[in-house]
């Protein structure tokens, strides 16, 4: 069956558009749950690619929990409901153009459990460096030009950023960097709505002077806010855009 819907790669990001391939085949049902692939060899046969692209491919694939390896046996596609990883994220978003309303939902929840915890912590542990860092970021957003989309998102990931790694925690760190390319192609897509820049960085100045004062309930309560206020507005500007590509 694969035969028929392997054709091969032409294009020069090898790797890439292996894994790409696999994700579009995998997520739309055309290569079933419990299917195993053909061998690395006879892949690289119908690819048209080298052995190597074809396992490192695989590799990505199975960090994505899409496929699990299973020497001599081959790769085998998983349940990605079950199986996935958080990698897996980019995949859905890759593949759907953006994520389903409920897995945005997802996030919103997990993010207001580990960034306001982690908010908190930053309150109490943050140290003048780091306080600092926070500072520059304010001054930045102050200076740039709002429909630099793409800046304004990678300046509000870095906030974030530093307030994770002041946590003193830093699995807090990880979490965040793991969410990074879902994380930017949000708030890029977010901030294409100039009206929420002066809310968001507005929040971020009342974050930071309750940082300062070490107050955690206030910079909980500021965080809580910043997070559903966000939410509430992508939504606003995904079914906006839904509602263009339909037209």
């Amino acid at each position: 069956m694969t035969e028929r819907i392997l054709e091969p790669i032409t294009t020069e990001s090898l790797k890439q558009v292996f894994v790409a391939k696999f994700e579009d085949l995998i997520l739309s049902g055309k290569i079933s749950i419990g299917e195993t692939l053909p061998s690395e060899r006879e892949l690289s046969a119908q690819l048209k690619v080298s052995r190597p692209v074809v396992h490192e491919g695989l590799i990505e694939l199975s960090l994505r929990g899409l496929v699990s390896i299973r020497p001599r046996s081959g790769a085998i596609v998983n349940d990605f409901r079950k199986e996935g990883s958080i990698p897996l994220l980019l995949s859905l978003l890759n593949y759907h153009g953006t994520l389903d309303p409920k897995i945005q939902k997802d996030i919103l929840e997990m993010r207001l459990l580990f960034e306001n915890e982690m908010v908190r912590l930053c309150a109490k542990n943050r140290n003048s460096e780091q306080m600092q860092k926070l500072d520059d970021i304010i001054r930045q957003e102050e200076l740039i030009d709002t429909v630099q989309y793409e800046e304004v998102a990678k300046l509000d990931y870095q906030f974030h950023q530093i307030i994770a790694a002041a946590s003193g925690n830093f699995i807090y760190s990880l979490l965040l960097n793991s969410f990074r390319e879902i994380y930017l192609h949000l708030s890029t897509l977010f901030f294409t709505n100039t009206e929420v820049c002066s809310v968001v960085f507005n929040t971020h100045k009342k974050i930071v002077d309750a940082l300062r004062q070490q107050d955690m309930k206030e910079a909980v309560s500021l965080m809580t806010r910043l997070l559903n206020h966000g939410a509430e507005h992508l939504e606003l500007i995904i079914q906006k855009n839904n509602l263009k590509n339909k037209i």
